[in-house]
């Protein structure tokens, strides 16, 4: 017996409060923010921190406006450049400032992460390294809710496979960027559109999935078998790229160690769970013609070799160093470890 394809039907916002609506998304930023801050604080609790738990806030803030930062622009410089010259007739006018449209980088956002570490380490005299573990063991949490956010939103679509595999999941969001004949062929298959939303003359794309995502039968009906069977790449990234991650940084992070180990181990594994997720993950839909098409290598998995490269270099230095060990999630006897 074969499980029926899940026609993805969630909406991207959570609830309406007046005109303004609490998206999932933004939800899921916070959401990290909050687990990142009672990690910090817990470490520099019971671990050998030199940073105070009444701190951990203001870290935590520094770190946050990098991620949004260096995530925004990481994703206009290395996917997206053509946003620095477009602009529109609606708030926020500029494409750079319009984050509610979507486009933040994994690999930016780090970036900015870092630097915002940086900026700590050295305004109240911190090892910059032992504050860049913080980040690195209170990051994949935040993967995992941005990873499940895009999912809600239908967003970073994965590759097509089987109507038989039992988690394939067909996304309306896929109309965004399909090519004007099978757009044709789904507009051909919706009843007339005034029958549907009164007053309204011609289907486009942004109507047809918001009916879909509100739970309207007749549209879904119609358009659900021109969609394509895909995995779940998001939900396969919050798991490998979140969960994952997390779990190997934990185990290694028992006990206090060397500033930057934990660092550079976030980096390695994290970089080898995205290069493994890409093959399930379609690139951005502007980019497709712009990859390695030869090598079958995709824009984010050459970023994360470069990532990999950096995590290997940071650890053997770091584990190499005469530094004094930090850190640690677990209470631990402090006068034992400095000694």
């Amino acid at each position: 017996m074969t499980l029926a394809v899940w026609l993805h039907n969630l909406s991207p916002i959570l609830v309406e409060l007046g005109p303004v609506p609490i998206r999932w998304y933004g939800l899921s930023y916070l959401a990290g923010f909050f687990v990142a801050y009672l990690m910090v604080k817990r470490v520099c609790r019971v671990g050998i921190s030199t940073l105070k738990p009444q701190h951990a806030a203001d870290l935590v803030v520094a770190v946050a406006i990098g991620i949004v930062l260096g995530g925004r622009l990481g994703y206009v410089l290395l996917y997206k450049p053509e946003m620095l010259w477009e602009f529109s007739n609606t708030l926020p006018y500029w494409d750079v400032l319009a984050i509610n449209k979507g486009g933040m980088a994994s690999h930016g956002g780090m970036i900015g992460a870092l630097l915002g570490c940086l900026f700590f380490a050295y305004r109240h005299k911190h090892n910059f390294l032992y504050l860049a573990d913080l980040f690195a063991f209170t990051a994949p949490l935040g993967v995992f809710f941005g990873r499940i956010a895009n999912f809600i939103n239908g967003e970073l679509l994965g590759r097509p496979c089987d109507a038989s595999f039992p988690l394939a999941v067909k996304f309306p969001q896929e109309l965004m960027d399909a090519d004007p004949s099978l757009l044709s062929k789904v507009f051909a298959a919706l009843p007339p559109p005034g029958s549907v939303i009164p007053g309204l003359l011609s289907w486009d794309r942004w109507t047809v999935v918001e009916l879909i995502q509100k739970g309207d039968a007749v549209v879904s009906r119609a358009a659900e078998p021109f969609l394509t069977p895909r995995h779940p790449s998001q939900l396969y990234a919050g798991v490998s790229e979140g969960l994952v991650v997390l779990a190997v940084l934990a185990i290694i992070w028992i006990k206090p160690r060397k500033p930057g180990v934990i660092a550079g181990t976030c980096a390695m594994v994290y970089a080898v769970m995205r290069i493994a997720n890409e093959f399930f993950r379609m690139p951005d839909a502007h980019l497709i013609d712009k990859e390695f098409a030869t090598l079958h290598i995709t824009r984010g998995q050459w970023l994360s070799a470069l990532l990999l490269a950096f995590g290997a270099v940071l650890l053997i230095v770091s584990m190499k160093s005469k530094s004094t060990v930090m850190g640690g999630w677990l209470p631990t006897n402090k006068q034992a470890a400095k000694a």
